[in-house]
């Protein structure tokens, strides 16, 4: 094998001192710099074998060859410079294969595939002779650009098309929500949702660095709690109270304890909730005496949200940060969610949090056009 010497002159030397204490460079420029400065044989250079080289900077043999070889043959400005790689690689998705690419993806998959993946898609490309050849990285890329996840299903309720009963409580909920802060007529807003008793069955190993919290696959069910949202918007003020069950007495309750408790010296509460089968005055006075049930209900004006049209709710958005920060885990016991939920509404509460809504009608006319019978038909 040649053996290529490094001999550097004074100016040499001095350029890639320069290189390695100031400056910015590239890694390949630093790199280059200081093998050139060990490997130089010249009069007052103190000589170190390749060996020592590669020790030291924790690179190959072969690297430090190559960069002699390059002094050698191209002089400094060679050795420093990065030549471009001589690979060509073609580019195998043009603006028209990646047209035929999202429209693809945008088709139902093959009988037999309940979505596209990535691979299916490189397949089918090459199949329908849109390309000769194409990676799944290739696919996952263009998906990136054009913000595609054919992988990915998200449950939502659609209401369907030219819908009046929807859009009509629907903008009967969004009146209700413009109107300003009254501490004697205050706007509320209700809904529940179930949660799990859980217990682990084996103990979690707890977060270490560089390892996250890792909790057993097995659990142990115990049952089910319901829980009631009650939160007033405007006011940034929310209540929330578990209960073994969800029937008509357990809502009745909770509206008799909105009214007496929670704003006993308002004239009229305007409720706003879903049109459940629960929430209706039948509840009250199959829970209370009569007169007792008319007293309670005389004290609400209900509004309700449309069928599909649950998103209308408030109390919904509180559910959902009640759940992300405080619920997101196993609880074996209702005494226990029922004390980590009121330190976490006491916690909200003082912090005063409030909803920022911003959707109006005028909104709804045109984003929601298509619910219009009037508009869109």
């Amino acid at each position: 094998m040649k053996r290529y010497v490094i001999k550097l002159l004074k100016d040499e030397v001095e350029e890639l001192m320069a290189i390695i204490n100031k400056g910015s460079h590239s890694s390949h420029t630093f790199r280059t710099a200081y093998v050139l400065l060990n490997c130089d044989e010249g009069e007052y250079a103190e000589k170190i074998t390749n060996e020592q080289i590669s020790k030291v900077l924790k690179i190959g043999m072969r690297t430090i060859d190559r960069i002699k070889k390059r002094f050698v043959e191209e002089g400094l400005e060679g050795a420093l410079e990065r030549k471009p790689s001589a690979r060509v690689y073609e580019k195998k998705i043009d603006g028209e294969v990646e047209a035929k690419l999202v429209q693809l993806c945008c088709s139902e998959p093959p009988t037999g595939y309940a979505k596209w993946s990535l691979r299916l898609l490189a397949d089918k490309m090459v199949e329908l002779n849109y390309v000769d050849s194409i990676s799944y990285v290739a696919v996952g890329n263009t998906f990136k650009k054009n913000e595609l996840k054919p992988w990915k299903v998200k449950g939502w309720v659609i209401p369907p098309d030219k819908n009046s009963a929807f859009v009509a409580s629907m903008e009967e909920v969004l009146d209700v929500y413009k109107r300003p802060y009254d501490e004697s007529r205050p706007v509320v807003c209700m809904d529940e949702s179930p949660k799990q008793l859980i217990s682990d069955a084996r103990k979690s190993v707890p977060m270490a660095s560089g390892r996250e919290t890792r909790v057993d696959y097995e659990y142990i069910r115990h049952g089910m709690v319901n829980i009631f949202m009650v939160n007033e918007p405007l006011k940034g003020k929310r209540m929330v109270e578990v209960t073994h069950f969800k029937k008509k007495q357990d809502w009745a309750k909770l509206i008799k304890r909105i009214a007496d408790q929670l704003y006993p010296n308002a004239e009229k509460i305007t409720l706003v909730m879903d049109n459940f089968k629960t929430h209706a005055a039948s509840s009250l006075y199959e829970t209370f005496e009569p007169q007792e049930a008319k007293r309670i209900w005389d004290r609400f004006e209900f509004v309700f949200t449309p069928k599909h049209g649950s998103w209308l709710n408030m109390a919904e958005i509180e559910l959902h940060v009640l759940n992300g920060q405080c619920l997101s885990r196993h609880m074996s016991s209702m005494d226990e969610i029922t004390r980590e939920i009121a330190a976490w509404q006491n916690d909200r509460n003082n912090k005063n949090s409030k909803i920022n809504w911003q959707f109006t009608t005028k909104e709804s006319r045109i984003k929601l056009r298509r619910l219009y019978p009037s508009i869109y038909g």
